[in-house]
């Protein structure tokens, strides 16, 4: 098999966030924060299992919109730009 189809980190363990119980009003912030950070890492779907959302969930944008702000004030550009993203995805979501 060719080596580009081989997952070289096969046997790495799947990336860990540190979330509260579902039931903390401050999950859905913690949610959000770790969808950025799994995409940031080129791995969105270990984050969307464990947090229970999706990328672009239209229920999470306004804490994306709160940490875009702040990526604009640090210049974060990377984080900018994946916040960005997500929230076209909320916005797409959200139109009938």
């Amino acid at each position: 098999m060719s080596r580009a189809f081989v997952k070289e980190d096969a046997d790495e363990p799947e990336p860990r966030y540190s979330l509260p119980d579902r039931d903390d009003p401050a999950y859905p912030a913690f949610a959000a924060w770790a969808l950025l950070e799994g995409w940031s890492r080129g791995d969105p779907h270990s984050a969307e299992r464990a947090t229970g959302y999706k990328w672009g969930a239209p229920e999470l944008r306004e804490h994306v919109e709160r940490f875009l702000e702040e990526a604009i004030e640090r210049q974060d550009e990377r984080l900018e730009t994946i916040a960005r993203r997500f929230l076209r995805k909320a916005r797409s979501a959200e139109m009938p």
